[in-house]
């Protein structure tokens, strides 16, 4: 069977086997861009044999009471509190809060896959600075460049669909860089020029591959579609699956998006996506995500339950 083409599901349901469901959402963040996937997710459940009721994360901490447990939560957030505080209750939670806090600081992630033995850009750490402070002394950026070299790229530490992301070609543009996000935390990479502007994101679930695409940029240096790349439906190879599905485990994502660039010796990881959008490679590859994160949850719940 080809990766890409839409499998029919079959649903789960069984008389009296209807599982229950919270999809929290964050309530701060109502554009159509995440409401369609909040509708995506409930009509997966319900192919799926699932109850699922949303809320927002900011109806969950206003105190509502639990009358009865859900049978887990679809933590499409990245309240990490909030999922902690589920957790706590014993209920489970899909990704867990500390999947979650891994993935949305990519300083974490980095420090959670440098001993994987997973190839990675070579990073340097920005040291801590506090908010009233920020950098008074930028000496540290000397040391950096001696160990990338130049151009390098700077990522802050939070930052989704390629955002916060840049390029630096010189000394100097790294320091007016540094200026202009300081206090807020971030990280050094050194920047992979043999296929810059190309990555292609491979979408795991429940230990298993379902999609993936190439993404390409013929202005940019990050492929992203959101800023303008393009993309098209990919097979990854055996090694870039390979590295994805270890990339998740490592990490203890139930699913994810695994980004993945290209150096001079071949595919490099490059970010790890807890809550990776999959309208895009919806549209791509034909491949519906939510179903296979719904069937992957029903199938892990149920068998917790037994």
């Amino acid at each position: 069977m080809n990766l890409h083409q839409t499998t029919k599901s079959k649903t789960t349901k069984q008389p009296g086997s209807f599982l229950s469901g919270w999809l929290v959402t964050n309530a701060f963040m109502r554009t159509k861009k995440f409401t369609e996937l909040q509708e995506m997710f409930e009509a997966a459940a319900k192919k799926a044999g699932i109850r699922l009721k949303s809320f927002s994360n900011a109806e969950l901490l206003a105190g509502m009471k639990l009358r009865r447990k859900p049978d887990f939560v679809l933590f499409w957030d990245k309240d990490v509190l909030l999922a902690s505080y589920l957790e706590s209750l014993g209920i489970p939670v899909f990704n867990s809060a500390k999947s979650i806090a891994l993935c949305d600081d990519k300083g974490k992630t980095f420090l959670a896959l440098k001993d994987s033995g997973l190839p990675l850009p070579k990073t340097v750490l920005a040291p801590f600075t506090f908010d009233t402070v920020g950098y008074t002394d930028l000496s540290f950026v000397d040391r950096v460049t001696a160990r990338l070299g130049l151009p390098l790229v700077i990522k802050e530490n939070y930052g989704s669909f390629g955002m916060q992301v840049y390029l630096a070609n010189t000394r100097e543009e790294i320091v007016e860089r540094l200026k202009e996000i300081s206090p807020k935390p971030c990280l050094f990479q050194e920047f992979l020029s043999e296929r810059a502007g190309n990555d292609i994101r491979v979408q795991v679930v429940g230990n298993k591959v379902v999609c993936s695409m190439a993404r390409h940029s013929d202005t940019d240096f990050r492929a992203n579609v959101t800023i303008g790349g393009k993309m098209k439906a990919y097979e990854p190879t055996a090694e870039e699956k390979r590295m994805a599905l270890k990339a998740c485990k490592a990490l203890g994502l139930s699913f994810g998006g695994v980004d993945i660039i290209y150096g001079k010796e071949g595919p490099v990881i490059c970010e790890v996506n807890s809550n990776a959008h999959f309208k895009n490679i919806l549209e791509c590859t034909g491949v519906n995500v939510a179903e296979a994160i719904m069937e992957h949850i029903g199938k892990s719940v149920r068998k917790r339950k037994k």
